[in-house]
């Protein structure tokens, strides 16, 4: 339950959905598994597995739901060797050569006969709506991941008027200002990475891992004009993670401090620890995430309104 990553949406009007219409939109999505003939579905299933039918979780004012997708696995190699050895049986036995338009029609019917044969992979990923906040909270640190899950979402709800958060400042140019002169907000302190990029579109990268940031050698890769793009923080010694120039969260994990406070509630059964251990996640979010916007100028609120009409 607890994430590893957070990519973060912001949405534009308040969340009006309760519990039981959540619960009838995203049921009406429920997930199943792929057919013969389909190479990927996705859609809801119950956070807390077997122990429930709900395809969320409520806790303090937000709903944790989690989204199954099942993929078959077929990779372009063995289709186009497929497709050639089919076009190849064909010019040799009637001695001609086979169109291009030919050619599209045998890919269909190979991956008719492969797809069936086809091993199927499946995978979760969780997400939660902090509906005081108006955040969803997708657990990845893939953008294509967050944007497939939201539009199943939004699929499911009818709308979703989510976009990524906006900054009033570079997250990048601060992060790089706190490197160059060796001060950070009182809340948060270095870790010990970070990824450094050039200015330039096409510029060299150097990931630097388990090394002062204070260094002489960060140093001079910033008077060279490297800009940083990721950079490992802890927060109030509650919170460690590596915040990149896109507001992308990884190596979201919670020290030890907090751990302790789910391992303090005495709890009956599985859906009991799932309650507590989302309640600690979310009300810690909730002090953490607006620190961090803080950190960059604040939300820019005229960038939302712009958005939204």
């Amino acid at each position: 339950m607890w994430f590893k990553n957070i990519i973060i949406f912001k949405f534009l009007t308040p969340f009006a959905f309760d519990e039981e219409a959540l619960q009838q939109a995203l049921n009406d999505k429920r997930f199943r598994p792929c057919n013969d003939l389909e190479l990927k579905t996705m859609g809801w299933v119950t956070p807390l597995g077997r122990d429930s039918e709900l395809l969320y979780h409520a806790a303090n004012n937000c709903f944790f739901i989690t989204a199954k997708t099942q993929e078959r696995v077929l990779p372009a190699t063995v289709v186009r060797e497929a497709v050639e050895e089919r076009i190849e049986e064909i010019e040799i036995k009637e001695n001609r050569t086979v169109r291009q338009t030919e050619k599209a029609t045998i890919r269909d019917e190979v991956l008719q006969r492969l797809i069936p044969r086809a091993f199927k992979r499946s995978q979760k990923l969780s997400a939660y709506i902090d509906v005081e906040k108006g955040w969803l909270l997708v657990d990845t640190a893939s953008r294509k991941k967050a944007e497939d899950f939201a539009t199943l979402l939004r699929t499911s709800l009818g709308s979703l008027p989510v976009v990524p958060p906006k900054v009033c400042q570079s997250p990048s140019v601060i992060m790089t200002d706190w490197l160059k002169t060796q001060q950070l907000p009182t809340a948060f302190m270095l870790a010990d990475s970070c990824e450094l990029t050039e200015a330039l579109e096409s510029g060299a990268m150097v990931n630097c891992k388990r090394q002062d940031l204070f260094a002489d050698e960060i140093s001079a890769h910033l008077d060279a004009g490297k800009m940083v793009s990721r950079l490992a923080l802890t927060w109030l010694d509650r919170v460690s993670c590596v915040i990149s120039e896109d507001l992308i969260i990884r190596r979201f994990q919670f020290m030890e401090c907090v751990q302790e406070l789910a391992q303090e509630v005495d709890t009956e059964d599985r859906n009991e620890q799932f309650d507590v251990d989302f309640s600690i996640l979310s009300g810690e979010l909730r002090e953490f995430l607006p620190q961090v916007f803080e950190v960059f100028g604040g939300e820019d609120m005229d960038a939302y309104e712009t958005v939204g009409k």
